[in-house]
């Protein structure tokens, strides 16, 4: 049996819906858990044939696989989950059967792509601004890109608002007013604080990838991660931390 078919009695009882990770560890201390009849150590792993069981009752892990969806996010709405609050919010506007957030965020002025899941530990992994996870944008702004432009967004700029110099980013000219930048980071607002350092308006900014995930629907729709999509991200996050602050919630805006 391999090590990673196994998993832990209190993530397997937290997975089922049948209580907290915390809650578990009280009901193993306490005897109440079996697994095969016998009673377990604390810390101990279960096989997928494995019969776990509490109080005598069978828990079998019942739970819908997670939802993973790339939409494609019009310009006005907001990437809020609270609906109570902001009527143009982007939980309403999909009207999904189940319970999902958005994946970091996109100003209302912003368009493009966007991930939802109801997978907490893969948010907090792409949330990690320090796992160096490429975003890509095309930007139009309100004169003619030189090349001193190109050179200096790419080469990072000081924002003095938030205290900080962005990462070097890849940045290529598409036309004479719109521009392509792959970013690491995610600053809030920060290609438009970019571009304003600069004397530069955004007029148009849309994301069109997130790592392996290409923006491929219609605005306004979503569709479902592909097994192959999932399979890349999931080895792309491999080996990011599954703790965030916070704070990295407001941060996540371009």
């Amino acid at each position: 049996m391999s090590e990673t078919s196994l998993k832990r009695i209190n993530k397997f009882l937290s997975e089922a819906g049948y209580c907290s990770r915390r809650e578990a560890d009280k009901l193993i201390d306490a005897g109440r858990v079996t697994i095969n009849g016998i009673v377990p150590e604390m810390g101990t792993k279960i096989a997928p044939n494995d019969v776990v069981a509490v109080d005598g009752k069978e828990i079998k892990n019942t739970k819908v696989a997670f939802v993973y969806l790339a939409f494609n996010k019009p310009i006005g709405i907001v990437c809020t989950t609270d609906t109570s609050v902001e009527k143009d919010n982007i939980i309403d506007f999909i009207k999904y059967p189940k319970r999902i957030f958005p994946i970091g965020r996109l100003d209302k002025p912003s368009e493009g792509l966007i991930l939802l899941t109801d997978d907490g530990d893969i948010v907090n992994k792409i949330l990690r601004a320090s796992n160096n996870h490429e975003k890509e944008y095309v930007v139009t702004v309100d004169k003619p890109i030189s090349q001193t432009f190109i050179n200096r967004m790419a080469g990072g700029i000081f924002l003095s608002e938030l205290n900080q110099t962005t990462k070097k980013c890849k940045v290529e000219k598409l036309s004479t007013y719109k521009f392509k930048i792959i970013l690491t980071q995610g600053l809030n607002r920060q290609i438009r604080r970019m571009c304003d350092y600069l004397n530069y308006e955004v007029q148009t900014l849309k994301r069109v990838r997130i790592m392996n995930v290409k923006l491929d629907v219609p605005v306004g729709e979503y569709r479902e991660l592909t097994k192959e999509e999932f399979s890349e991200l999931s080895k792309l996050i491999s080996t990011s931390t599954k703790t965030f602050k916070p704070s990295q919630l407001k941060q996540k805006r371009s």
